[in-house]
């Protein structure tokens, strides 16, 4: 059996071990320890040793992935931002600075048609500088947001629709959990990749508040127009959320201007957002120990995934299969734009069934050595990889966003979720067109840091 054959076996287990809703950082640790094994005890046969020798070299060689895989990953400096940036998300969201946000957008964009749900657009993309997760922008903002919609009898699919999208903002926007993991994972800077997504993250924003005023204008009666704030309102919700946007600019301009280093501007977040708190009486002990639980959890989690991509990964090296598929895919008359096309495809089906982040370890292996030998900037690649996960995050049947919107409108049909996704999923279709023809639109923030 040759380790070609080993590799596939290996992906096929993988593949059925997360239909039977096995977690992925374990199925990836069990697949990445044992297909390690059989693939060094293959190639040391190969190389003339005896079975038994082979047998035992595999087993020294799994075990010590297993375990010097494990101690890198836990003990990777840059990774201090994954808990420090998750610790500032939960701090705000529990300290109610999410309303400030939404209510300064609101008051800015309610009177218009659809206001109510671009101003759901602008405060997820607030929010999203301040915690860097998907999930705990749509739950967040859903809470805030959906009961006014209703109030103001909008459409339950446009409602529903703008949280979800809104939500998949968090892992656009730095300090986006995803880029860091595709950072980690692909040895780039997590700073340069902050920077690349500000310009992307803003005009896809943008993007979605003129979906959202071409739905209303076609059927107003999807989005009735809310009630106008007064110059006094609008001044007032200005001066609530000035402390929270000054943190995103801070922790931003600092990694742009290199006063910062991503871990340090994590840090400094992560207490401005703790004195914040603390100083408008909105943290009790009580919060503050579900904050500290909830941190823990996500952190370990993203940690977990990734020991798990530290382990696969090496085992996918062995087998040789990424060197394949690049020779495969290289060889294909359809140029590098063509290639490009085939990755984003591939990206688009594999998000109606898997989740993001477990879907970032699983295929950069593969299709890095794809993006390397092309001569893609790795930079502007990731943006493209971190859009479509976004788009997955709303697919159906699995768009976990959507489940975590159903359950904040439980009474929604799912049917008219999704009904109410697809416009903004094709606004990132743009998006993706934008970066493809325009690939300065990531990259020039990053080329133009200190």
């Amino acid at each position: 059996m040759s380790v070609e054959i080993i590799g596939f076996i290996g992906l096929v287990c993988l593949f059925a071990m997360l239909a039977l809703r096995f977690p992925v950082a374990l199925s990836m640790i069990i697949v990445g320890f044992f297909g390690t094994l059989f693939a060094t005890e293959q190639k040391m046969i190969e190389l003339g040793l005896p079975i038994d020798r082979a047998w035992a070299q595999g087993w020294k060689t799994a075990l010590s992935n297993l375990s010097g895989e494990t101690f890198e990953a836990a003990s990777n400096y840059n990774l201090l931002v994954i808990p420090l940036f998750i610790l500032m998300g939960n701090l705000a969201g529990v300290s109610g600075m999410s309303n400030s946000l939404f209510g300064a957008a609101y008051a800015f964009l309610g009177h218009l048609r659809g206001g109510l749900a671009s101003a759901t657009i602008a405060g997820c993309a607030g929010f999203a500088a301040l915690s860097g997760s998907s999930l705990a922008a749509a739950v967040t903002m859903g809470r805030v947001a959906l009961p006014e919609m209703r109030r103001f009898r909008y459409d339950d699919s446009l409602a529903t629709g703008a949280v979800a999208a809104g939500g998949t903002l968090g892992f656009l926007i730095p300090p986006s959990g995803g880029m860091i993991i595709y950072a980690i994972l692909t040895e780039q800077s997590i700073g340069q990749l902050f920077m690349a997504g500000i310009i992307p993250g803003i005009l896809l924003t943008l993007l979605f508040i003129l979906v959202i005023s071409l739905q209303v204008w076609w059927r107003p009666d999807l989005g009735p127009a809310g009630e106008r704030s007064s110059a006094t309102e609008k001044f007032r919700a200005l001066m609530k959320a000035l402390p929270i946007t000054s943190i995103i600019f801070l922790t931003i301009a600092g990694m742009y201007t290199g006063f910062f280093t991503p871990v340090e501007a994590s840090a400094v977040g992560a207490v401005l957002t703790f004195i914040i708190a603390v100083v408008r009486g909105s943290l009790s002990l009580r919060q503050l120990r579900l904050v500290g639980l909830q941190t823990m959890s996500a952190t370990s989690t993203v940690f977990l995934i990734l020991i798990g991509a530290f382990v696969f990964i090496p085992f996918m090296s062995l087998t040789e299969i990424p060197v394949r598929l690049v020779g495969f895919l290289t060889a294909l008359p359809v140029g590098d734009l063509g290639i490009l096309l085939v990755v984003i495809a591939v990206y688009v089906f594999l998000g109606t069934f898997l989740e993001g982040i477990a879907m970032m370890v699983l295929t950069l292996p593969v299709v890095l050595p794809v993006a390397s030998t092309l001569g893609w900037d790795l930079v502007w690649f990731g943006i493209i990889v971190v859009i479509v996960l976004e788009m997955g995050m709303i697919s159906p049947p699995i768009g976990i966003n959507v489940f975590v919107v159903k359950s904040i409108a439980p009474d929604v049909p799912m049917t008219r979720i999704f009904a109410g996704i697809w416009p903004f999923w094709f606004a990132m279709i743009v998006m993706l067109a934008l970066l493809v023809v325009f690939p300065q639109i990531a990259l020039f923030l990053p080329q133009t840091m200190f």
